[in-house]
C-alpha cells in the first residue's frame, strides 16, 4: 500500500476512472450529441422561418443527415428520423392549408393545425432528450421517405 503523500498515515486514494467517450447505452456522447441536435434544428428552423410545417423544419435535420451520415451511424438514424417526421409534419400542414378554403375544413383545418403543432413540439422534444440518452427514437406518426 503507497503512503498517502498529504497524510503519511493514511493511503493514498484510488486514482480516477479514466474518462468514458461512451454512455451506457453505448453511443459515443459526440454522437449522442449531434443526435439531438438533428431534433432540435426543427424547433430552431421553425422559428427562423415559416413556422410547424414550414420548409425550416426538415432543412436543420436534413443538413446533419448530409454532413453526419458517413461517420455516425447513430446520428444517421435520428437525423433522418427527424427529417422524415418534419416532411410528414409539412405534409399534413399542406392537406390542412388546403382544407381552409372550404366551409366544412375551417371546422377541421384549425383544431388539426392546433393539435398537430402540440404534437409536433412534445414529440420532437421527447425525440431530442431520447437522443441525448443515446436511445434511437421512432416518433409515432411518420412516414419513412428518406430511407
Amino acid at each position: 500500500m503507497s503512503e498517502n503523500p498529504v497524510d503519511p498515515g493514511q493511503p493514498a486514494a484510488p486514482p480516477p476512472p479514466p474518462p468514458q467517450d461512451h454512455h451506457q447505452s453505448g453511443v459515443a456522447a459526440q454522437e449522442r450529441q449531434w443526435a439531438m441536435f438533428a431534433h432540435l434544428a426543427a424547433i430552431l428552423g421553425a422559428i427562423l422561418t415559416s413556422g410547424i410545417g414550414g420548409w425550416g423544419t426538415f432543412l436543420g435535420p436534413l443538413i446533419i443527415w448530409l454532413v453526419k451520415k458517413e461517420s455516425m451511424p447513430f446520428v444517421d438514424d435520428q437525423a433522418k428520423e427527424a427529417l422524415n417526421f418534419n416532411i410528414t409534419v409539412a405534409i399534413v400542414w399542406v392537406v390542412l392549408w388546403l382544407l381552409v378554403f372550404t366551409f366544412v375544413g375551417i371546422i377541421i383545418a384549425v383544431p388539426g393545425f392546433l393539435i398537430t403543432g402540440i404534437a409536433w413540439l412534445v414529440l420532437t422534444i421527447i425525440a431530442a432528450i431520447k437522443a441525448n440518452d443515446g436511445i434511437a427514437y421512432r416518433y409515432p406518426f411518420s412516414w419513412r421517405l428518406v430511407k
